[in-house]
């Protein structure tokens, strides 16, 4: 075998630490891995050079790296259960991850290089070393490294059980790293900073402003032309003492937020409520959804304003009446999201539970509660959406506070500019309620998160 080494360990030119660190990014293991843990990996790598038929390990040989292929293409040959399981290896390829197992580290495949290649090797005891100093990050590592083994090495189960699983110190405050939902849902936001997408996001939004500040006080479009401009409502907004009454620096204009998160909050707590059980029992019985599901779909196209009769008939009071009005929407998106949750449920995961016992309550309660709860996160979501939208119905019909009441209110007296106060109040305050409904499910389904880092390619 021949092999020339260029070492790129600690002290390398940062120009092939950021090159390593590209590769790795790609990698399976490491794309979840933020950039600043990925050039503290790359310090540890060195580069290896392979020629046309170069055999780079052995079946049996002791296993001390992890490579990922850079340029160039390897021949992964391993035996498993009596049978040849070969697979060839390209760019951004990781093998050798005997490297990271538990027990004695022996190479389980022969290697060869099918062409001139290029690989990055990692010794596998400086990188465990490294990532169990961020229990979560290398929680995450570890944990994409054994979905890789079984599914695209197609090696057995108990190979990828030697895949160590990383825990914070037992001594070690929560806070400090260990692998909890938390954690993790916090490390989805750093990515999330690190990544192009808010920039993105905020380019998109620029975008927009431009297009209202040109079509409005540039060229002034024939269909824009009695729109009030982007500057005007700006001032309006910021003014300490606002021409049509409402800006950040008014009372009133809190007091109105203040009054539709309220409508909004309790609205979607009722739908929560009753929405979630309604389906899940609609997904997990037939007979109960014959009855109801019916019924549901009957009334579920019913378009909220066409309810504001009986709303105004059946609840006394400018109040009761918004919030039913708002309930309404959220409710059917709650229901209708957790039945499909129930009914996207594996069927063997049924029949398996009750092979091994499981009463009929604890199926629903271990097994359809959890298998449904990322529809129902998700139905929540759209709830909490729809809400909003119902919400600024209601208000414009009944009520005297509220956002809804303010845009309906400004039209009729003129006042365009606090109309687009108040939209644009309105969608920031709905994105906000949203963001945090999709925060909360994060949180509350630690597995779901660990299962959205596993995603693979």
């Amino acid at each position: 075998m021949t092999a020339v080494q260029v070492d790129t360990a600690a002290g390398a030119r940062a120009d092939g630490i950021e090159q390593i660190s590209a590769v790795l990014r790609r990698a399976m293991p490491f794309q979840m891995v933020s950039d600043a843990m990925l050039r503290e990996i790359a310090k540890l790598a060195t580069w290896r050079s392979y020629a046309r038929g170069d055999v780079i390990y052995e079946q049996g040989d002791m296993a001390d790296a992890i490579h990922i292929v850079s340029q160039g293409s390897v021949r992964h040959l391993m035996k498993a259960d009596g049978s040849d399981v070969e697979r060839v290896m390209r760019g951004d390829d990781v093998f050798g991850w005997a490297a990271v197992l538990i027990g004695r580290r022996v190479r389980l495949a022969q290697t060869v290089s099918l062409e001139r290649t290029e690989l990055i090797q990692i010794n596998g005891d400086d990188l465990m070393r490294l990532i169990k100093r961020s229990p979560a990050v290398g929680d995450v590592i570890m944990s994409r490294f054994a979905t890789m083994i079984t599914k695209e090495f197609a090696a057995p189960d108990s190979v990828a059980a030697r895949v160590p699983h990383i825990e914070a110190p037992a001594a070690a405050p929560q806070h400090k790293g260990s692998a909890t939902g938390w954690a993790l849902t916090m490390f989805r936001f750093r990515q999330w900073i690190e990544s192009p997408r808010p920039y993105l996001m905020l380019t998109g939004f620029a975008c927009l402003l431009l297009f209202w500040y040109l079509t409005v006080e540039v060229w002034k479009l024939p269909r824009f032309a009695e729109m009030p401009g982007l500057t005007t409502v700006v001032h309006e907004l910021f003014s300490r003492n606002p021409t049509y009454g409402l800006s950040l620096y008014t009372p009133e204009y809190y007091e109105h937020i203040g009054v539709s998160v309220r409508r909004v909050a309790i609205a979607f707590f009722l739908a929560t409520v009753l929405g979630v059980p309604l389906g899940l029992f609609m997904g997990w019985s037939r007979t109960f959804r014959e009855y109801v599901f019916p019924v549901f779909e009957t009334l579920r196209p019913i378009p909220i304003l066409a309810w504001v009769p009986l709303a105004i008939l059946m609840f006394s009071g400018n109040e009761t009446p918004v919030i039913f009005l708002t309930f309404l929407a959220s409710f059917f998106a709650t229901a209708l999201n957790a039945t499909l949750g129930v009914e996207s449920i594996d069927e063997s995961y049924v029949r398996a539970a009750q092979c091994l016992g499981a009463s009929k309550w604890q199926v629903f309660r271990q097994v359809i509660v959890p298998g449904a709860m990322p529809y129902i996160f998700t139905g929540l979501q759209i709830s909490v959406g729809v809400a909003w939208f119902s919400l600024v119905a209601g208000e414009m019909v009944s009520g005297g506070f509220g956002l809804g009441y303010v845009i309906n209110t400004s039209y009729t007296m003129v006042r365009y500019p606090t109309i687009i106060i108040g939209m644009i109040t309105l969608g920031a305050v709905g994105y906000t309620t949203s963001a945090l409904v999709r925060m909360a499910g994060d949180w509350l389904m630690q597995w779901r998160v660990r299962e959205l880092a596993l995603g693979g390619r």
